[in-house]
């Protein structure tokens, strides 16, 4: 095991993302401020939380519970961002690479979960 969440490639990688959806929210109209661009910001910021505060529990299980919670989050962006795309919010080219990032993120969830099933 890393000796930090911070040296964990998948908690890297979510931080990555955070910055690219707040680059692309960044030119969503003013409107959505309290709106999609605030939920986009909230999923993708509770990613790489919730992969830190479960490195942090004392139990596989609860580190489990919390990777699981990042990877619904994962999903739950997805969904705002493809909502982003049919609305015409925002630089597609920024949102395709968020959509990118986000399912390297999700597929690095799953292998970790499917390692601590084993």
């Amino acid at each position: 095991m890393a000796d930090s969440y911070q040296d964990l490639i998948v908690w890297k990688t979510a931080m990555r993302l955070c910055v690219e959806v707040y680059q692309l929210t960044a030119a969503f109209p003013d409107a959505e401020k309290f709106g999609l661009t605030n939920q986009l910001r909230r999923a993708a910021v509770s990613i790489p939380s919730n992969i830190a505060e479960g490195y942090g529990r004392m139990t596989k299980g609860e580190y489990k519970q919390f990777l699981g919670m990042a990877r619904g989050s994962t999903f739950e962006l997805q969904t705002q961002l493809k909502i982003s795309a049919d609305l015409k919010f925002g630089d597609d080219r920024l949102r395709q690479t968020a959509l990118a990032t986000s399912d390297e993120i999700s597929k690095m969830l799953y292998a970790i979960l499917k390692k601590l099933n084993a």
